[in-house]
């Protein structure tokens, strides 16, 4: 399985969606640049996407650098040593205080292995990843996507996404995730750069960033 590392990954990457769906050339070049979005695997990079979840980017990233400044090193370990009153002056919902509670046990005790998951395949992974409470498949597609390095996942659970893949295909809805993941199915095996594209895409007609940061 050939991982998204380099910019040379996307640009190829790129030029492999527009053969396979010509409706894409239109897409990349209102798109313009679009990022490697690549973090390095580990416990910082999935807080950072749990902390993500069903909030702005704006506000997760300010929820994010709280709860690092907090927490240093933020670490499995000193999460769970910080305590329930670091979680709530960090900002951290009920939710995400147990989602990420949990994943700091479950690399404790080494149930989960984060390393090993750019190894397995995406399906494979993904169950690791869901066993979790609170993981749920866009937190475990965004994090294969992001920190893995996984070529062919595409978050059909994103709003972002489901809306710019609805505007630039001029589609009469915004595509719900099931809809969206049969759309994305003929991008295989580049859906990851799809949804890199679709994100730089989003940027550019909203002029806002609402991919989750890398």
């Amino acid at each position: 399985m050939e991982r998204i590392e380099t910019a040379a990954d996307i640009r190829r990457g790129l030029d492999a969606l527009v053969l396979l769906d010509r409706r894409l050339g239109p897409v990349r070049a209102v798109a313009g640049a679009v990022p490697l979005r690549r973090g390095p695997p580990g416990f910082h990079s999935l807080a950072s996407v749990i902390v993500s979840q069903q909030v702005s980017r704006a506000s997760a990233d300010a929820i994010f650098a709280r709860l690092s400044q907090l927490v240093k090193p933020l670490t499995p370990d000193g999460f769970l040593a910080a305590g329930e009153s670091v979680m709530v002056k960090a900002g951290l919902s009920r939710a995400k205080q147990r989602t990420l509670t949990a994943l700091s046990a479950a690399l404790r005790d080494k149930a989960l292995d984060l390393d090993d998951l750019g190894n397995l395949p995406p399906a494979d992974a993904m169950e690791a990843l869901t066993v979790i409470p609170g993981i749920g498949p866009w937190t475990a597609q965004v994090y294969l996507l992001v920190a893995a390095g996984h070529p062919d996942i595409f978050p059909a659970g994103d709003i972002a996404l489901q809306a710019a893949v609805g505007h630039a295909l001029a589609l009469d809805a915004r595509p719900k995730a099931n809809q969206l993941a049969l759309i994305a199915e003929p991008w295989s095996p580049w859906r990851s750069v799809a949804a890199r594209l679709f994100w730089a895409y989003y940027r550019e007609i909203r002029g806002a960033e609402a991919a989750p940061a890398a």
